[in-house]
């Protein structure tokens, strides 16, 4: 089979960034799925683990942690799949990746694809939708429906217009019914992050209080974080109820000043969306269930795809400009590619 990949970290303008290879088709054993992959998406993890591989690598490294495709075969334990089935996934960030034309991967990770999605508009999704979903529903607690004390409270999303946040907005209004404050400083942001359903919107380069001043709001009994989390802590602190709550999803180069938050009793918490495959923990079928979940939203009309931009077949050059999108930070939801041609 075709796969893209990369031996060593090089610049997305240098031809030899990505290299296409041909390797043996995987066999499914277990619990394990092998899906040919008809599309796949980005995501800043991409580009983030490309970077990290310094040294040339004698066993290509295959990326992409986000896909939509038809199973082939199953291992002896499946019992979620059979033969046929169209489905999504984002994988494990511990096995080989997307980029290619079969990947395998554990059936209790994967969803059904939504039925009156493309699989393009379907590989947009599975990646943000697990992470905003643990996020909202499992670190920070909030109950999955519209409850009145969800009605009552308030969200802030930091980095609304993204891939996370473009799927966290829709989670948060659509199945939480919570009052949303995403950031977003363009045009251009801050209209999509309205389409997916935030009802204010402030700008990230200014002071967060002075801005939800502006809308007449004091304070927030939520925040996620999806975009610098050390630039924001303070920003962050300021605004965040007593007792408040504050997950965020992107590391940090240096050790945060935690200080900040304990007059408050906030809680702190991280999302890392791989933690369930990569240990193997007992509720790691919670994947599956809740893009199941989703599909189902996608398929009423309530959730709609973050798909905003399909660079084509997945090839070397595509491939590099999508990492290239990505890495200029100015991207609105998601950059999907078509399958490798045959």
């Amino acid at each position: 089979m075709k796969a893209i990949a990369t031996y060593e970290y090089r610049e997305t303008s240098n031809p030899d960034c990505f290299t296409e290879i041909d390797i043996e088709i995987p066999q499914p054993s277990g619990r394990d799925l092998l899906v040919r992959v008809k599309a796949i998406s980005v995501n800043p993890v991409d580009y983030k683990v490309r970077s990290s591989i310094k040294e040339k690598q004698t066993t290509p490294r295959i990326l992409g942690w986000d896909a939509a495709g038809i199973v082939e075969a199953v291992g002896n334990e499946v019992t979620l799949f059979k033969p046929g089935d169209q489905v999504y996934y984002a994988g494990s960030i511990t096995r080989p990746g997307s980029n290619s034309e079969y990947q395998l991967v554990d059936e209790r990770i994967v969803g059904k694809k939504p039925i009156n999605l493309t699989f393009e508009a379907a590989a947009a999704l599975p990646l943000t939708t697990i992470t905003a979903w643990e996020a909202l529903f499992e670190r920070l607690g909030i109950e999955p429906q519209k409850t009145s004390k969800n009605q009552a409270s308030k969200v802030l999303i930091i980095g609304g217009a993204g891939g996370v946040g473009s799927i966290a907005i829709q989670l948060a209004k659509q199945v939480a019914g919570l009052v949303i404050i995403a950031t977003a400083s363009r045009p251009e942001t801050i209209d999509w992050c309205k389409k997916m359903g935030a009802d204010y919107t402030i700008n990230h380069h200014q002071p967060f209080k002075t801005e939800l001043e502006t809308i007449g709001i004091k304070e927030v009994d939520y925040i996620l974080c999806f975009n610098d989390t050390e630039q924001h802590l303070q920003n962050m602190a300021d605004v965040i109820k007593p007792q408040g709550k504050i997950c965020s999803i992107v590391e940090t180069k240096q050790p945060l000043n935690m200080n900040v938050l304990q007059w408050k009793s906030v809680t702190f918490v991280w999302e890392f969306m791989y933690t369930k495959p990569v240990y193997e923990t007992e509720d790691i079928q919670s994947q599956h269930d809740l893009l199941n979940q989703v599909g189902e939203l996608v398929t009423q009309g309530i959730i709609q795809t973050t798909m905003t931009k399909n660079l084509g077949s997945l090839n070397t050059v595509n491939l590099a400009k999508a990492h290239t999108e990505l890495e200029s930070g100015r991207t609105i939801g998601k950059l999907v590619l078509s399958g490798i041609n045959s």
